[in-house]
């Protein structure tokens, strides 16, 4: 990767820490171009450095059924920084969104300590996850495209430069041709991974430029058939892909991304409930490893309050366990 590129990705994890404090997050991780082995530096064009954040709601969002965050920072530079509640994240790799399921494949990504173990197991699995539901990851692709033919033409307040200049956006036109390859090489088999990087740059670059395959100015009227002849392409394949065939969905892959991101939840929920109980004014409260203790003659009791409180299982020996910590403590 461009060293620019990570050097950009550091500071828009410092952007983010500074702009939402109180937030806890889960990953930053590179999204666009520079995944795709398509990004520019040249004195006309230069790529941005976009990313995506993930964050872990609070008790306090979880427990009043507060709306998730899913909004963009939007950097002086322009640079956008996509911030979204890892459960609303999660939903999306359900969808099969290749957009969201990029970042699984990215070279960069800062993930947050804590959540190491859980990131490692959705890097392990990526495949698993991006092929959970085939007919749902074709029917996707193929409104991509069609998003993308919409967005060419139309005049978006980022893209009004490029409309008055050229009429069109190459951009889009560019990521509507990668769509079909990757569509393509994804039926054929090809891992996603590999699906991610072009093996048509030259061209795509060149129609990123507003320029046709051999690098000559490309006018409106041949990009919009160049780009209506992908959708096309992309429809017709997407459709005798799945003519007469349903392909089973893995619904593992469900259970086990419910099973991360609960325990996720769960890891963030209880160091919120143990940061509060420590700095409350309950002074007649002990903690002991993952326990609260009352400390009088009713161990019972004591034992009764950990477990409502954080949900951990009985033991039987907690009078010996409680005595063993209190030692442990002073020793």
């Amino acid at each position: 990767m461009h060293a620019k590129n990570i050097d950009g990705t550091l500071k828009l994890v410092h952007e983010f820490k500074k702009a939402y404090p109180e937030r806890e997050l889960f990953a930053i991780c590179l999204q666009g171009s520079q995944n795709y082995g398509l990004d520019i530096y040249t004195d006309e064009y230069k790529s941005d450095v976009d990313t995506k954040a993930i964050v872990i709601p609070s008790l306090e969002e979880i427990v009043l059924n507060k709306k998730p965050i899913s909004t963009t920072h939007i950097l002086p530079n322009n640079e956008h920084l996509d911030i979204k509640d890892i459960r609303l994240y999660f939903e999306n790799f359900k969808k099969q969104n290749i957009n969201f399921l990029e970042i699984l494949f990215t070279d960069f990504a800062y993930v947050n300590a804590k959540y190491k173990e859980e990131w490692d197991y959705l890097i392990t699995n990526r495949e698993l996850i991006a092929h959970y539901n085939i007919n749902q990851a074709l029917r996707c692709m193929a409104g991509m495209s069609m998003e993308k033919k919409k967005a060419m033409c139309h005049p978006y307040p980022t893209l009004l430069d490029k409309i008055e200049k050229y009429g069109y956006d190459g951009k889009q036109l560019s990521h509507c041709v990668r769509l079909y390859e990757f569509i393509a090489r994804f039926a054929e088999g090809t891992t996603v991974n590999a699906a991610y990087k072009s093996l048509n740059r030259k061209v795509l670059m060149n129609f990123k430029k507003q320029l046709d395959r051999d690098g000559f100015p490309l006018d409106k009227e041949d990009a919009v058939d160049i780009c209506q002849e992908y959708c096309d392409r992309i429809r017709d394949l997407k459709d005798s892909l799945l003519e007469g065939r349903n392909y089973e969905v893995n619904t593992g892959v469900w259970i086990f991304l419910d099973e991360i991101k609960a325990k996720i939840l769960k890891f963030k929920i209880t160091k919120e409930v143990v940061r509060e109980y420590k700095t409350s004014n309950l002074k007649d409260m002990m903690f002991y490893d993952g326990y609260f203790i009352y400390p009088d003659e009713n161990f019972k009791k004591a034992e009764m309050a950990a477990i409502e409180k954080l949900k951990v299982q009985p033991q039987d020996n907690f009078f010996d366990y409680y005595k063993e910590n209190e030692n442990e403590k002073k020793s």
